[in-house]
């Protein structure tokens, strides 16, 4: 069992399509199969870090500053607005994400959600 983490303040259906933009775009960098991970974790005492790792294909590191950008897409198909819109999300919680990538790796985006006070519940 994990250990317990202190509440942040969410939008539960804006998360949920943060991370299924996350997983969906893992899933489809790992075309021949792979491993995706999804973690929790307890950040700086009150925060709450999400990583989401994949052992895809990995991105570029010529395009890993313009992933975040709206209709930047590197996919036949799609809008290229996923990550984009994740970002948006995330900002109007207050919460950050980082990237990682290797080519041939894989990658991982970890989002850093802020604590609450314990009485603003």
């Amino acid at each position: 069992r994990g250990q317990a983490l202190p509440k942040v303040r969410i939008d539960l259906h804006q998360i949920q399509q943060v991370l299924v933009n996350l997983m969906l775009n893992s899933i489809q960098a790992m075309e021949k199969g792979g491993i995706l991970t999804i973690r929790t974790f307890l950040e700086n005492e009150e925060g709450v870090g999400v990583e989401v790792k994949d052992t895809g294909k990995g991105i570029p590191k010529s395009q890993l500053k313009k992933i975040f950008d709206p209709f930047f897409t590197t996919k036949s198909e799609g809008t290229g607005l996923g990550l984009s819109i994740s970002l948006k999300i995330l900002d109007n919680h207050k919460a950050t994400i980082d990237v990682s990538s290797e080519e041939g790796t894989g990658s991982t985006f970890t989002i850093h959600f802020p604590g609450v006070k314990r009485d603003a519940f």
